[in-house]
């Protein structure tokens, strides 16, 4: 079943963030992953949002999510972004409707 990441960045130090992002597609691409949005600049339409950036991203399964995240070069890199940004990262189930 597809889920989705959905993270949810508060930017601390943008030089590292950078780096990472320099360096995320060419990890990313392997594990089967789509991005489907990353936005600064979000239209908040009700209630408030105290982040800098939202990235979405969909992945086959489970288990292709978790490769990805616990890939060897996915940790090098996230070491950048994990000193640009706190974050908060959800995991969730795509919706599969009764037939």
């Amino acid at each position: 079943m597809t889920v989705y990441a959905i993270a949810q960045l508060k930017m601390t130090d943008r030089a590292a963030y950078d780096r990472y992002q320099e360096r995320f597609f060419d990890v990313f691409k392997k594990y089967g992953g789509k991005l489907l949005a990353a936005d600064e600049h979000p239209r908040v339409l009700d209630g408030a949002w105290l982040h800098d950036k939202i990235v979405m991203m969909s992945f086959p399964d489970e288990a292709a999510f978790l490769a990805f995240s616990n890939a060897p070069d996915y940790e090098e890199i996230s070491r950048d972004r994990k000193a640009g940004a706190q974050a908060t990262i959800l995991l969730v189930k795509g919706f599969a409707p009764d037939r």
